[in-house]
């Protein structure tokens, strides 16, 4: 469903609405292209005829495509297609930038929002954070502006799929895909840390690949400056994020969070593409960000068997409670991740998980060995040892005792 048409409108807005499942769009849509050749016929047609749908649904449907499109068409310089998505926060449409003659994507602020200054600041500020960063492997920022009371923002179009729209069908990748868009997300990372931002929702959501398998970071609706303490004072105590990804210093809140909080979100997007599940499962977010903060990781080679230890240390240490046990930075993590893409191991992995274990020694933390019953017969030996030390002694004690006594008397 890369192209705006028609059909393709009418198709989102059916599943977004929740009148059809996903499974019964994707049968209308292969349907759709057998029949196509022997009548002329549409997706909602199509949609009525299997029972998916009524016909007021269909009316509805059809009503609200076209007020987000009139909605939009509002914009100076722009001419709308068609709407490709919507979220909580946002309604991100296909237009033609006509000055440039170029496709192009607008998020658009919807109304209910607009007369928050908090959420315009906010819709303004991704924006501009955007417009600072350059790279190929990053959505890039085009404009930001008001018309008649519509605030928008004007982005790259990538035609192509979202992360998630994969692993909300269950697919698992491959060890080597997965690294291929890991250290393409890695490396737009790198690129945004240089520049002193931090994303903060790194997610299968806001991963977008293209046709030619580029990988494009998307999404700067909670990104923030390393620089900008006020916002940082501001946000401190609260949790920026998504339960499933997020790091367990932004659930605490934490003042200084920097970019090894994004390495965890990774990390942990990382595992979900390699094992087919989230890190953490629960029935409440608030239960999902207590296991972040609380509960061990299951190695995720534990899970798939097929993987390879370097590819479960990778994502272990990414993904360690403690920001100093990881990666220290995306530059430190390419290094093991280019290594493992070649079929070596993980050095800096293997390393940061020899000092986990020395300083867990220096803690007093006990550490399971190879042959416990072995440690702890010893252990008993010692101490029965100890003990028949302290009676002996006691009676040799008595027994002078005794003897002195005895001399007196």
């Amino acid at each position: 469903m890369a192209e705006t048409s028609q059909d393709t409108l009418f198709g989102r807005t059916v599943v977004e609405h929740r009148l059809c499942t996903e499974g019964e769009l994707q049968h209308c849509l292969d349907e759709l292209k057998k029949r196509m050749a022997e009548e002329p016929l549409t997706l909602e047609e199509l949609m009525l005829e299997y029972g998916y749908i009524t016909r007021t649904q269909a009316t509805r449907v059809e009503t609200n495509i076209e007020e987000s499109r009139s909605s939009a068409s509002q914009i100076p310089g722009y001419k709308v297609y068609g709407k490709l998505g919507s979220g909580a926060m946002a309604v991100v449409y296909k237009a033609k930038q006509i000055s440039l003659d170029r496709i192009v994507a607008i998020k658009v602020l919807p109304k209910r929002f607009t007369e928050k200054p908090d959420y315009v600041r906010r819709f303004y500020k991704e924006g501009k954070i955007a417009a600072k960063l350059n790279h190929n492997n990053i959505v890039q920022a085009i404009d930001v502006g008001e018309a008649g009371g519509l605030y928008y923002f004007v982005m790259e179009y990538v035609e192509g799929k979202t992360l998630y729209d994969d692993l909300s069908k269950g697919k698992i990748f491959d060890e080597a895909k997965a690294l291929e868009v890991v250290i393409q997300m890695a490396n737009a990372l790198s690129h945004a840390h240089a520049n002193g931002m931090i994303h903060r929702d790194v997610k299968p959501k806001n991963i977008m690949i293209n046709k030619a398998g580029v990988v494009k970071l998307a999404d700067m609706g909670l990104a923030r400056e390393t620089s900008d303490i006020k916002a940082a004072e501001h946000e401190k105590g609260k949790a920026f994020g998504t339960p499933y990804y997020i790091a367990p210093e932004q659930i605490r809140g934490e003042l200084d969070i920097d970019g090894r909080a994004d390495l965890y979100a990774l990390g942990a997007t990382f595992f979900h593409m390699v094992t087919g599940r989230v890190p953490f499962e629960a029935s409440t977010p608030s239960e999902v960000m207590r296991k972040h903060l609380k509960e061990p990781l299951v190695p995720p080679d534990h899970i798939n068997t097929s993987l390879s230890s370097g590819i479960g240390e990778i994502i272990e240490v990414m993904m360690a409670k403690k920001k100093e046990n990881r990666y220290q930075d995306m530059e430190e993590l390419l290094i093991d991740l280019t290594a493992v893409a070649a079929g070596q191991p993980p050095v800096r992995a293997k390393r940061k998980f020899d000092l986990g274990a020395l300083e867990q020694l220096e803690e007093g933390t006990s550490i399971v060995t190879e042959e416990p019953e072995e440690d702890i017969y010893v252990e008993e030996v010692i101490t029965r040892y100890k003990v028949g030390l302290v009676i002996m002694s006691a009676l040799v004690a008595v027994l002078v005792l005794v003897i002195i006594f005895m001399k007196l008397g």
